[in-house]
């Protein structure tokens, strides 16, 4: 099934709630061992404590590359996991390059029975950066994040400078358009090439919308980094589809103590119903 509708059925049944998998192992809650195995653990604790709640996980590859082969092999444990429980499967690698060097990146992730569903990617080095990406997504239902606006407060160095008479982001929001309207899912009218927008532009945010009508957000930046719920609104779609809303520390690390899972789904639920109210 094309991913931008695999993404909103599922976003349908559970909530826009992404869950970011970072885990970081100096702060593994008390009782789980700082090591990769223990971050296997972790992982899929936190998903069984979130699977009914939300609709995607996103681990981000550089927690799990700081272990390296060993937690590399964890990542796609952890990808294979979260596949079983029904999540969809972000992962967080912000790739890129050229040639047949873009090609074995897309190659990496977006093979055919791979775990991960989508991933995110750079557009930096412009289209010859983003095509092989799109061209897997197309041809094995699968899907990417392209980093547009970005919730991190130095994003404006380069993202917000001018060109003409709109910012550096505006502009790609236009390419990253043009992209993904050639690829609409058949139940949707979403594309299978998403655009990663920080909750902390909220501003930005609601123009990027109208500037990429048929590109599901993936919207990072909400809890512990001062994005709320009336933030992303703006990123949905009138039918509450459209976006996806990310947290990793105020859901993963709730509590450092026993009780950490119970903490996790807790925060889970509590973001969405925030969700809930604030798209009605």
């Amino acid at each position: 099934m094309h991913f931008a509708d695999t993404l909103t059925q599922r976003i349908q049944k559970t909530s826009p709630v992404c869950v970011g998998l970072d885990p970081q192992i100096d702060k593994l809650p008390e009782g789980i061992s700082r090591d990769p195995e223990g971050v296997l653990t972790f992982c899929t604790g936190i998903i069984d404590a979130t699977a009914a709640i939300a609709s995607c996980v996103k681990p981000q590859l550089a927690y799990f590359e700081v272990l390296h082969w060993e937690g590399l092999k964890i990542f796609w444990k952890v990808c294979a996991y979260a596949k079983s429980k029904g999540l969809i499967v972000i992962a967080d690698a912000k790739r890129n390059d050229i040639g047949s060097t873009c090609e074995a990146y897309a190659d990496a992730y977006l093979f055919p029975d791979s775990p991960v569903d989508a991933i995110t990617v750079s557009p930096y080095l412009g289209s010859d950066g983003v095509t092989p990406f799109i061209e897997r997504c197309v041809k094995n239902d699968k899907g990417i994040f392209v980093l547009v606006k970005t919730s991190n407060k130095s994003s404006g160095e380069l993202q917000d400078l001018p060109v003409g008479d709109e910012a550096v982001h505006e502009h790609l929001a236009q390419l990253v358009e043009s992209w993904g309207a050639q690829h609409i899912g058949p139940e949707t009218n979403l594309s299978c090439v998403g655009a990663v927008v920080g909750a902390t532009y909220p501003e930005e945010m609601k123009y990027l919308r109208t500037l990429m009508p048929h590109i599901p957000f993936l919207i990072p930046g909400y809890g512990a980094q001062g994005g709320t719920a009336k933030d992303v609104a703006h990123g949905f779609l009138p039918d509450g589809t459209g976006a996806i809303v990310n947290a990793s520390r105020s859901i993963i690390f709730a509590s450092a103590k026993k009780d950490w899972q119970e903490a996790a789904g807790e925060a889970a639920g509590k973001m969405k119903k925030e969700l809930a109210g604030a798209t009605k």
